[in-house]
């Protein structure tokens, strides 16, 4: 991954973007393409054919050592233990306080070997709180991020695109499944996830296997899509944007994302007593979907209101494609964030009306 006078970093990726037309912006300390033709065009793609994007800014750690997944047991709020080889889990690490360090997921690859994919703008503080929680003494930790390319294949005929380079049958493979296997005569790592509410792979390859792989997809009929397209497509499923829906700042059982906490099978991890605590006085805020019901658009940062006071904040926000009506998430008063609550948003000085909707705003028919 090069340099750019020491401030933006690129992916190997960079010079063939540019070739497709893309329009280049920062984003957490790397130089990516926010978009190629177009937005609402490339977010099309992805929900009707295939899109792919290039994510190799994100962090790849792999890890190995006998007692591992016991050590890997106190960072997460999830039982880590109960993944059998080839099955993942979405997952975040925590501090005592119970505040979110990092959304990530964690990949069993048997033999206690792990594999975890990191946020690229937290890639530095994860890779630090991982290596000050472990014993190296017993575990092996490697950096992975600079010589992986990491391609997310998305959309109803990913699966049927993919499968035309692998030799494995993936039909099989379940959500959040994963395996080695070989695309272009080189090794691959295929993960059955992805950013966009869609069926599709995260596949991870060495550098000049990832540059061709990404030129045979386009080849394909693959449509490049940037990172204007992957907001808008994770916000209509409702995944969260570490840094505006999450921070160390909230909690999972702010966050809505309690489903993470596996209470019964983890009786000691970072952060637990903090929301025990929580729990048992009941959070103060929760992050709930939003629906305008005009045609203002909600941003990050606006004001929620009720009654005419500010009760939350809007942290994400935008124009569904798919539903041609604006949607966003936000943090607002627990005892506002039930279904069907009528809240206002505050955009240039107007109050906007918006209503308490359940999310995913958007679920793909078969995934």
């Amino acid at each position: 991954m090069a340099e750019v006078g020491g401030l933006l970093r690129r992916t190997p990726l960079f010079d063939l973007q540019q070739q497709a037309g893309a329009r280049m912006v920062a984003f957490g300390g790397w130089e990516m393409p926010v978009q190629y033709v177009g937005i609402q065009a490339e977010h099309q793609a992805v929900r009707q054919g295939v899109g792919v994007f290039d994510i190799s800014h994100m962090g790849k750690f792999a890890l190995q050592g006998s007692g591992l997944v016991a050590q890997l047991q106190q960072l997460v709020p999830s039982n880590l233990a109960r993944l059998q080889p080839g099955q993942a889990q979405y997952t975040v690490l925590l501090n005592p306080q119970g505040g979110i360090i990092d959304d990530l997921i964690f990949y069993n690859q048997g033999g206690d070997r792990w594999l975890t994919i990191v946020n690229a703008s937290t890639s530095e503080k994860d890779r630090t709180w991982l290596l000050q929680h472990l014993d190296l003494s017993g575990v092996a930790f490697e950096d992975r991020s600079a010589e992986q390319v990491l391609l997310a294949v998305q959309g109803p005929e990913a699966v049927a695109l993919v499968q035309s380079f692998v030799p494995t049958d993936l039909s099989s493979l379940p959500r959040f499944g994963h395996l080695q296997s070989q695309i272009l005569g080189a090794p691959a790592f295929l993960a059955r996830t992805g950013y966009t509410g869609e069926d599709g792979f995260e596949i991870m390859l060495d550098v000049a296997t990832g540059v061709a792989f990404w030129q045979r997809l386009l080849a394909a009929g693959a449509v490049p899509c940037g990172l204007g397209a992957r907001d808008t497509l994770r916000l209509e499923a409702a995944m969260h944007l570490y840094g505006q829906d999450m921070s160390e700042l909230t909690t999972p059982l702010e966050a809505s994302l309690g489903w993470l906490v596996h209470w019964d099978q983890k009786p000691e991890f970072i952060g637990r007593t903090a929301l025990e605590t929580q729990k048992s006085q009941g959070v103060l805020r929760r992050l709930v979907g939003l629906e305008m019901t005009e045609r203002a658009i909600a941003r990050h940062g606006y004001p929620l209101v009720h009654n005419g006071q500010i009760v939350g904040e809007v942290t994400s926000g935008t124009l569904s494609p798919t539903l041609g009506k604006p949607i966003a998430m936000g943090y607002v008063s627990a005892e506002l964030a039930s279904v069907g609550q009528e809240l206002g948003v505050e955009i240039r000085g107007r109050v906007q009306p918006a209503r308490v909707v359940k999310r995913p705003f958007y679920k793909a028919a078969v995934r």
